[in-house]
């Protein structure tokens, strides 16, 4: 099993700490929020290689912060070679560039690269296992309908728990439950990335993938329970840096 950490984006919303460093590598408490991801990753043995991609931008500083990072895992980084928000290649095609450069094959977790959370994801990859061949994401209860207004992907399920609709960013959210930025890809449904693309669709939100695939592959939802955080601006980030101070 491999781990990817989407990385690449420019974050101009945190201005003017994001200038110059990378979303993840902003501190939140007393680590990195990228220390964290790699602490939870680590618990999970079937993990044997972390990859994250960046962009031009921040490739250095990446590079940088791996010499100190203190992992078992192994970790490759790699650069996507985008330089502006401007020309990004999207989520989905960071993830398409790391399958291709790095000729992957096995099951994948992949996260997004700024969110904070006090749970493991053991759990959540055993409970994708349990059904090979099928997609699996992580969802969390807001409790509000309204906060999820414009801002998330929305999950709806069915009386399985597994997914019935995915909608990015509705203005009128059917559920609170959301899609938390964590994805389980299994390995003979990959080239469903490539597919997905080919076809020009939304490059950017992972969301948009796992909508258009479940049209023909069954996406099972697992629901977190516990602290976690967007860090999508400068309000969300000091509520975050709140939460896990203590810890």
């Amino acid at each position: 099993m491999k781990a990817l950490i989407l990385a690449a984006g420019y974050a101009t919303r945190l201005y003017p700490l994001t200038k110059d460093r990378p979303k993840p590598l902003l501190l939140v408490g007393k680590k990195t929020i990228m220390d964290y991801l790699i602490q939870k990753l680590e618990n999970i043995p079937e993990i044997d290689t972390i990859h994250i991609v960046t962009n031009e931008k921040f490739y250095g500083v990446f590079e940088c912060w791996l010499k100190t990072c203190k992992s078992k895992k192994k970790i490759v980084i790699d650069n996507d070679g985008s330089t502006t928000n401007d020309n990004r290649l999207g989520a989905i095609g960071d993830i398409k560039l790391v399958l291709d450069k790095r000729q992957l094959f096995d099951d994948m977790v992949v996260l997004a690269g700024d969110n904070m959370f006090d749970w493991e994801l053991k759990a959540f990859t055993d409970f994708a296992k349990e059904k090979p061949g099928s997609f699996a994401l992580g969802a969390y209860d807001i409790g509000d309908k309204s906060k999820a207004a414009n801002t998330y992907g929305v999950v709806k399920v069915d009386v399985n728990g597994d997914l019935e609709d995915f909608l990015e960013k509705p203005s009128d959210p059917p559920t609170s439950l959301i899609a938390t930025g964590i994805y389980y890809f299994p390995q003979d449904k990959l080239s469903l990335i490539a597919q997905y693309l080919k076809f020009g669709n939304e490059k950017d939100a992972p969301g948009h993938f796992i909508q258009w695939t479940s049209k023909d592959n069954e996406v099972r939802c697992y629901v977190f329970r516990g602290i976690w955080y967007d860090i999508g601006d400068l309000e969300s980030y000091r509520k975050a840096n709140l939460a896990f101070q203590d810890k």
